[in-house]
């Protein structure tokens, strides 16, 4: 699972005026300017604030001077002034006259303050996971106003797409790399991802709420259902997942629909824990997980499934990823993608590529058609399920929430804070529309054993109870 945090700030309206301010002072008598700097004035904090690797460290900060409050308002107006305050190092506010009950971002030092402007996308999160940022109030509230006001003061622009170019150019999945990707993420503990996720399967993809007041258990078997009925499962049939996480699906398909089960991942502890569990089931020889890698896949299966795989393939593979479909599937065949996505070609947000999915890319609904287009495949069917995330994310964060203690004394503070704004910023992404989750259901473009209707996917009131 993936997200985008807010920081599409234009940070270069903000910079050549800053500087200009530095180049009148520099233009002062040289006396004048180690006086100045000497002194603590605007000069010598400046040039030391806006160094790369020389900033002021936390609690080393002296009061605030007039720069420090006009980069803070122009902070302010670039993301939209939308009932935010902001609190400076020394207990300043802006705007001054600020409602109380706005949610406020405090910059407890002043390299946090300079640091945000080099580089606003990545350096939002690692200053907020160092606690140099700290938001009070409610932290989704804060970071949807956020959103909020950056959605109406951008736009895709020549930039941004060409900063989505090169991000398409950039995500080079080699199978070794793509094996270092997965367990920087997944491999990290699966007692850390007990703490937040569903207890029975461990789903760490979208949930299906067809009753948005259900609990986050009940939404997790409720996808489980309303994927196996999209592929119209039924007993004796060759199952081939791509990316099976702890095993929950495979398990719950083997089990409910009497189907046999191969299923491919290259996280040795998801594989290790999965393949426990099919034992302990009873499913040893109806659920098979292979510890390899998607390229791999051999064999004729009767349906394909790929849950939540996709974001970490990258776009230069997708076609690859087609001729394996294309070859491992009978005729006729079926199979479902299940992706977070966007709605047009955009990267990924660079604190979460860095420090949480490393080598992810939540790819837009053209640049999927690359799996499809090239290798004989027909899409069937496309759902949105954006705002089932939201509420899945909502009932990951409150678990993490009340673990976060144990998460701390897991792993550490930085981490714990990291994972909460990870979880936060995902949520509100989906919420606001950033992110999107499509599932496509898709066959071979000559199969003419198609349902005539949806009617497959919702059974009757009372004939499938929710859990079950």
């Amino acid at each position: 699972m993936h997200n985008e945090l807010p920081g599409r700030v234009a940070v270069n309206a903000l910079i050549p005026r800053h500087f200009s301010i530095m180049k009148a002072q520099e233009q002062r008598p040289q006396q004048h300017r180690r006086e100045n700097s000497t002194a603590g004035g605007n000069v010598g904090t400046l040039d030391r604030s806006l160094t790369a690797h020389g900033e002021p460290q936390p609690g080393h900060s002296s009061g605030t001077h007039a720069v420090d409050r006009y980069v803070a308002a122009k902070i302010l107006a670039l993301i939209g002034n939308t009932g935010i305050r902001l609190r400076l190092w020394d207990g300043t506010e802006l705007p001054p006259a600020g409602d109380a009950s706005w949610p406020l971002l405090w910059f407890r030092d002043r390299g946090a303050l300079y640091r945000s402007l080099q580089h606003p996308k990545f350096n939002f999160g690692e200053l907020y996971s160092q606690g140099r940022i700290e938001i009070e109030g409610d932290l989704l509230e804060f970071l949807e106003r956020v959103y909020h006001g950056i959605q109406r003061g951008t736009g895709p622009g020549r930039l941004q797409s060409a900063a989505s170019r090169m991000a398409r150019r950039n995500k080079k999945n080699t199978q070794r790399r793509s094996s270092e990707n997965i367990h920087h993420h997944y491999d990290i503990g699966n007692d850390f991802y007990r703490l937040w996720l569903d207890s029975e399967y461990m789903q760490y993809t979208c949930a299906y709420y067809p009753d948005p007041g259900i609990g986050l258990q009940q939404a997790q078997i409720a996808k489980l259902h309303h994927v196996c009925r999209k592929l119209q499962l039924k007993p004796g049939d060759l199952v081939v997942e791509a990316g099976c996480g702890w095993g929950g699906l495979a398990r719950f398909m083997a089990t409910h629909y009497g189907v046999t089960v191969r299923a491919y991942n290259i996280s040795r502890e998801q594989v290790a824990f999965a393949t426990d569990m099919a034992q302990r089931h009873g499913l040893s020889g109806r659920v098979e997980y292979v510890l390899d890698d998607y390229r791999n896949i051999t064999g004729q299966y009767d349906v394909f499934v790929s849950m939540g795989m996709l974001e970490h393939v990258g776009v230069q593979q997708y076609p690859v990823l087609g001729r394996i479909i294309r070859d491992c599937l009978k005729t006729p065949g079926r199979g479902l993608i299940h992706s977070i996505g966007r709605n047009r070609p955009r990267p990924l947000n660079a604190w979460i590529e860095r420090r949480i999915f490393p080598g992810a890319y939540p790819p837009s609904l053209c640049e999927i058609m690359d799996i499809f287009e090239p290798n004989g495949l027909s899409v069937l069917d496309v759902e949105n399920l954006r705002l089932h995330y939201a509420l899945t994310l909502g009932g990951w964060l409150r678990r993490f929430e009340q673990n976060e203690d144990q998460v701390r004394q897991m792993y550490d503070t930085h981490f714990a804070r990291a994972w909460r704004l990870y979880l936060a910023g995902s949520l509100v992404a989906f919420k606001t529309g950033n992110l999107q989750l499509f599932q496509l259901m898709f066959t071979q473009d000559h199969n003419n054993d198609l349902p005539w209707s949806r009617a497959h996917q919702y059974p009757r009131q009372g004939s499938l109870r929710i859990g079950e």
